[in-house]
């Protein structure tokens, strides 16, 4: 396998994935062949530390093949800048290995392991430039394959004493940002259980369901606030990790097949806004045939205008969080990656609010009635 389309293939996937994190990971890597692997992405605003520790490195191939040249195998950083000439260097000469480029960041290569049975190495590297880079394996020496423990530990200093910031540029915000917004939906929560108790006596299951929606919305918020504080302050998340991903099912850059799970993530994430959108033309549709056949003509065409603007408003949320968002983490500057979370934040209370006023349990409501007629059907 060429390097070249796998390595910008990696590229592209990394703007539609959140991975300005930071924290300290310890990954393992088994039998594995990819010609790059991308462990980690990050921003640097004024000094930071790269410290990248390997130990039970392991490298096999072919019985027929020669030795591997361990120079061929090793970490880099790549800053945003340099990513254009890296590419060009790679279309070029296809055979051409990244850890000989000149726009890299050189870390170590096999070379400088100690001698096995340990296999081992650990350094730190200050970074001085403020920019965007990305940490990468690279193994130029093709039919060979590594397995190794790798941990990273990427931080700002942010004094003399030595505190560390493990959530880097773009990110720092977020604790604050998701403990808002967790707050917001438990104020909602709580104003909503009251209207729904002041009004038990027209409350339906949709409204019990949309309960439960504010519940466990507000939960997902305060587990990601508290993941991301203790991410920044220590670099691991104390457990909170596992509770948050219970409710925000994720994988990481560094698996073998996460290329190909982000694209079917993508394309699942597509399937299901174009079934909806589907769904809702074809309901309108039927809308308007039905007047035309079941002699309540003047009544189906009345909802008409009611449901189009649920529709607008679904497809106006849709496009939002899956087109513009996008495009924000994309265009935005590295040290403001956390404006498009908290765009997409506050156009989902948005919607919440408009849904649920919409919708809220009232004697007669033009979203939800329902005719005697219609109910005994």
């Amino acid at each position: 396998m060429t390097i070249l389309p796998f390595f910008a293939a990696v590229v592209v996937l990394q703007f539609f994935y959140s991975l300005t994190v930071a924290e300290i990971k310890s990954l393992t890597i088994s039998n594995d062949s990819r010609p790059v692997i991308l462990l980690e992405k990050f921003g640097i605003i004024e000094i930071g530390h790269v410290t990248v520790s390997v130990s039970s490195v392991s490298v096999s191939s072919p019985s027929s093949s020669p030795i591997p040249d361990s120079s061929k195998l090793g970490f880099f950083v790549l800053s945003e800048e340099s990513l254009p000439e890296v590419l060009l260097e790679l279309q070029k000469n296809f055979s051409f290995c990244v850890l000989d480029s000149h726009y890299i960041l050189h870390f170590f290569t096999f070379i400088d392991l100690s001698p096995p049975p340990r296999s081992q190495f650990n350094k730190s590297y200050p970074i001085t430039s403020p920019n965007d880079y990305s940490l990468f394996f690279a193994n130029c020496v093709p039919e060979t394959r590594v397995s190794m423990n790798v941990r990273a530990e990427i931080y700002h200093n942010l004094d003399p004493n030595g505190s560390r910031d493990y959530l880097l540029a773009g990110s720092t915000q977020l604790p604050g940002l998701y403990l808002v917004f967790s707050l917001c939906y438990l104020s909602f929560l709580c104003f909503w259980f009251c209207f729904c108790w002041n009004n038990k006596q027209i409350v339906k299951r949709i409204h019990l369901l949309m309960t439960v929606l504010l519940l466990v919305k507000s939960l997902t918020l305060i587990c990601a606030a508290m993941y991301k504080h203790y991410v920044k302050v220590t670099g691991t998340a104390h457990g909170w990790n596992i509770v948050f991903y219970i409710f925000h099912f994720i994988t990481g850059p560094y698996t073998q097949d996460w290329v190909i799970w982000n694209q079917i993530f993508l394309l699942a994430d597509i399937t299901c806004c174009c079934a909806i959108v589907f769904a809702m033309v074809w309901s309108m549709c039927c809308l308007r045939e039905t007047s035309e056949t079941d002699g309540k003509a003047v009544k189906n065409l009345a909802k008409l205008p009611v449901f189009r603007k649920f529709y607008v408003l679904v497809i106006g949320y849709l496009f939002f969080t899956r087109i513009v968002v996008v495009v924000m983490k994309m265009k935005a500057d590295f040290r403001s990656q956390w404006v498009s979370n908290a765009s997409e934040e506050i156009a989902t209370l948005a919607f919440y609010s408009l849904m649920f006023y919409m919708f809220r349990p009232m004697e007669k409501n033009e979203y939800n009635d329902v005719d005697g007629e219609e109910e005994t059907a």
